[in-house]
C-alpha cells in the first residue's frame, strides 16, 4: 500500500470518529433535557419486572414468568405506588365504579328498630285480696274483657271480712265512737267500699260474701282466679289496664345509646295497618344496656284514643334523633368495614385508586360521619369499592413484603446469566 493511500485512510477514519463522538455528545446533552417519560425506555432504569398475566409475579430482573413469558419492566413513571391500583377506563366502565364527594352537610341521624306495644304501667291496677278466703262468684270471665270503673268483679268468702263486719256491728250496739271509728278503719283497710259500710251501719246486717269492683276503667289482663279458687294475701288476682295512652318497649344499639334522648320525637307503623303512621315521644331511656345483646332498652309513648293499638303488637318505629349541624360525610355504601378497621376506596384520577382507613363517627341513614382518614373534596367510590379495596390491600401488601429486608440470593436465570433476587432462601 503507498503512503498516500494510507494517509488518506488514516483520515477518513479520523472524521468518521469525530462524527460518531460529537454525534454521541449530542444525543447526551439531549437525553439531560429530557423528562423521564420522554427519555427511551433503556435510558431509564426499571424498577422490577412483572409477569404480563399476573402483576402480583414481581422479579428484580428480567426473566421467565411461571408461563414462560418475558418479564414486563416497570419504570418509575409506571409504578402507581403501595396500595394504589391503576385500571383502564374501559374496565371502570364495565365493572360500574360510582364516584361521590367527601363534603361537609347536615347530618340527620333516624334511628330504625322495632317494639312491642305495652300497657302504660303507670295506670295499670293489679288487683290482690287482703284476706284470705274463697271466690265465690267471678264476673269477669277472660283476659280482655272490658271493665267499667265500679263495675262488680268478684264476690269472696272470708272469715275475717265477717269478723270484721261483727265488730263494727258491736261497737254500733255499744254506742261508743272510738270503738265505731275503729271498726269503720279496719273495714276500709280491708278494701271495703264506702257504700258497703253505709249500708252496714243502716242494714245492721252481717254479709257472708263482699263483692269487690273495678277501681278504674280498662281491660281486665292476667286474670289467675276462678270460681272456687282459696286465695291469700299476695294472690295477684288479675289486673285492669287502659289503653287510652300506650308505651312501646323498643332497643337500639349500643353505638346509639348517646343519640337517645327523653322528648325526641318518634313515628311507628305496624303491619296490620300500614298506611297508618303513629306520631310519640321517648318518654324514658333505661339506665342499663342488656347484657347479652349489648342493647338499651327505650321507652316510647302513643296516644290511642281509637283503641287501635293493643298489648304485644309488634311495631317499627323510627327516632329522630337531634341533627348535628355541619359534619365531614360520606355516603354509607361508600364504607368497607372490616373486622378490626372500616375503610374507603379514594379515587385519586387517571385511573388511580386507593385504599384508606377511617375514622368513623355519628351513622345517619344516608351518610356516616368521617372523623379522620380523608379530607374535604376527596372523592370516594360508592359502587365497586369492595373489588377496589382488596386490588389496593394486595399492593399495599406486596409492596411491605418486598421493602422487607431479606437475604439476596444468587439463582441463575431462564437466559443462563447471573442474576440477584431478593428471596428468602439459601444460598445456592
Amino acid at each position: 500500500m503507498s503512503a498516500v493511500r494510507k494517509t488518506v485512510l488514516v483520515a477518513v477514519a479520523a472524521a468518521i470518529a469525530g462524527a460518531i463522538a460529537s454525534y454521541l455528545i449530542l444525543v447526551s446533552q439531549r437525553g439531560a433535557g429530557m423528562s423521564e417519560l420522554e427519555q427511551p425506555a433503556a435510558a431509564r432504569k426499571p424498577l422490577y419486572w412483572v409477569a404480563p398475566m399476573d402483576a402480583a409475579y414481581r422479579r428484580d430482573a428480567p426473566g421467565k414468568s411461571p408461563m414462560g413469558m418475558d418479564l414486563i419492566p416497570v419504570y418509575e413513571s409506571e409504578d402507581p405506588g403501595a396500595g394504589t391500583v391503576r385500571i383502564s377506563p374501559e374496565v371502570i366502565n364495565n365493572i360500574g365504579v360510582r364516584i361521590a364527594p367527601v363534603e361537609y352537610r347536615a347530618l340527620p341521624t333516624q334511628i330504625r328498630t322495632v317494639g312491642y306495644v305495652q300497657y302504660d304501667e303507670d295506670r295499670r291496677v293489679h288487683i290482690h285480696p287482703r284476706v284470705e278466703g274463697w271466690i265465690e262468684k267471678l264476673y269477669v270471665k277472660a283476659s280482655g274483657d272490658p271493665v267499667e270503673a265500679g263495675q262488680p268483679l268478684y264476690e269472696l268468702y272470708s272469715p275475717q271480712l265477717v269478723n270484721a263486719q261483727e265488730e263494727l256491728l258491736l261497737a254500733l250496739k255499744r254506742d261508743n265512737p272510738r270503738l265505731v271509728a275503729a271498726a269503720e278503719d279496719r273495714l276500709r283497710a280491708l278494701q271495703l267500699s264506702p257504700d258497703f259500710i253505709a249500708q252496714l251501719r243502716r242494714d245492721r246486717k252481717v254479709s257472708q260474701t263482699v263483692t269487690f269492683h273495678a277501681p278504674q276503667t280498662g281491660v281486665v289482663d292476667n286474670l289467675n282466679i276462678r270460681e272456687g279458687f282459696f286465695v291469700m294475701p299476695g294472690t295477684t288476682l288479675m289486673s285492669v289496664g287502659v289503653l287510652e295512652d300506650v308505651w312501646v318497649e323498643a332497643e337500639v344499639f349500643e353505638r346509639q345509646a348517646s343519640l337517645v334522648t327523653v322528648g325526641l320525637p318518634v313515628s311507628m307503623r305496624l303491619d296490620y295497618l300500614p298506611n297508618r303512621e303513629w306520631q310519640g315521644r321517648v318518654d324514658y331511656v333505661y339506665p342499663s344496656l342488656d347484657e347479652k345483646n349489648r342493647t338499651l332498652r327505650v321507652r316510647l309513648r302513643f296516644a290511642n284514643d281509637d283503641r287501635l293499638l293493643k298489648p304485644n303488637m309488634f311495631t317499627q318505629v323510627v327516632i329522630q334523633a337531634d341533627p348535628m349541624a355541619q359534619a365531614l360525610v360520606v355516603p354509607r355504601e361508600a364504607v368497607v368495614r372490616t373486622g378490626n378497621q372500616d375503610r374507603v376506596v379514594l379515587a385519586l384520577g387517571e385511573g388511580r385508586f386507593a385504599s384508606r382507613e377511617v375514622a368513623l363517627g355519628r351513622v345517619g341513614e344516608r351518610y356516616i360521619e368521617i372523623l379522620s382518614g380523608v379530607e374535604e373534596k376527596d372523592d370516594v367510590v360508592v359502587s365497586a369499592q369492595f373489588l377496589l379495596d382488596s386490588e389496593s390491600s394486595k399492593s399495599a401488601d406486596l409492596q411491605r413484603m418486598e421493602s422487607a429486608d431479606r437475604e439476596p440470593v444468587f439463582t441463575r436465570g431462564n437466559a443462563g446469566a447471573d442474576r440477584l433476587e431478593k428471596t428468602g432462601g439459601h444460598h445456592d
